[in-house]
């Protein structure tokens, strides 16, 4: 694999990430029970992740890194059945939130220029014809996680900032060919802490990409869905909820992958919604939960809720 985490890997592909390794990252949650955080401590993944802080101007060493990401998913697409195929990338934000700044001064000026770096990246992986996905924790993860001494007004001002970087930095992307990741951090903890999404969805529509993929299925978030019998879907923006939980063994039924697509067909039109997991299975390396057999047999009850879920809803 190219990346040893899905935000980290940026420190690889950029000058000015050469200070000592600190972290924003706090994990209020986590804190509130000593015994998990010692248990996600011993994590053996942990000792091949490095956060060094940012300590120089950032600079871009080149996009060949990003075109070997994007020929290995070519090829592999050459041999299999699908239809189109997305590629992940971290956005402004995230990075901002696991690098600490101490160079630029101010989360603005941070922000921008980790957005000026990203640009070639996310326009590479548009420009060979995939879907964009922009991984944003820091929508919702930072909340607790970063900004856990922030009052929730506060923190809607942090998330409206990293949104204006990302418009910036995507500007020259067309909104149908990108959509975006909303989590609360793909980790096996109590998450009581988690902002819940009716605080900061109006936020996540204010970015231009498209799709909007978020947790859905994972216990403290699969009561959301009741949100959207308030909130009005944006036109021209679609959902992805998951419908797949992405850090237990449990093989979700068909027919539950089905009524969580169908409440979500019922309040926001069965044309926006698309079947998605809670997050990635191995976000980080040594950080995955799910055998990878069970990821495989997870991902096809998926596909057979969807199938149960067309049939209901479209009749085929």
């Amino acid at each position: 694999m190219s990346k040893v985490g899905y935000a980290t890997y940026i420190k690889d592909r950029c000058d000015g990430f050469g200070g000592e390794s600190v972290s924003n990252i706090r994990m209020a949650d986590v804190a509130a029970f000593p015994g998990m955080a010692k248990r996600l401590g011993m994590d053996p993944g942990r000792k091949h992740r490095r956060t060094p802080a940012c300590n120089a101007a950032i600079r871009s060493r080149g996009i060949e890194a990003a075109e070997v990401d994007i020929a290995n998913l070519k090829s592999t697409m050459a041999g299999a059945k699908v239809e189109e195929g997305f590629m992940s990338a971290a956005s402004p934000g995230v990075v901002a939130a696991f690098f600490v700044d101490q160079f630029y001064g101010s989360r603005d000026a941070y922000l921008e220029a980790i957005a000026d770096v990203m640009k070639p990246e996310y326009e590479a992986i548009a420009k060979a014809g995939f879907v964009l996905q922009i991984d944003c924790p820091d929508l919702a993860m930072s909340r607790h996680n970063e900004f856990p001494h922030l009052t929730v007004a506060e923190f809607r001002r942090e998330a409206e900032r990293h949104v204006e970087a990302l418009n910036e930095a995507t500007k020259n992307i067309p909104p149908e060919q990108m959509r975006i990741h909303l989590c609360w951090g793909n980790y096996d903890g109590p998450h009581h802490h988690d902002v819940p999404i009716k605080d900061i969805i109006d936020i996540v529509f204010k970015a231009r990409p498209q799709g909007v993929s978020f947790e859905a299925a994972n216990p403290r978030h699969a009561h959301e869905w009741a949100v959207f019998e308030e909130v009005k879907l944006p036109d021209g923006k679609y959902l992805i909820p998951g419908v797949l939980e992405s850090k237990g063994n449990f093989i979700e039924h068909p027919d539950l992958v089905a009524q969580r697509l169908g409440r979500y067909a019922t309040l926001v039109g069965r044309e926006n919604v698309m079947a998605g997991s809670d997050c990635g299975f191995g976000t980080f390396v040594g950080f995955a939960n799910v055998d990878p057999g069970i990821v495989w047999a997870k991902l096809a009850t998926a596909a057979d809720g969807a199938r149960l879920a067309t049939k209901e809803f479209w009749k085929r």
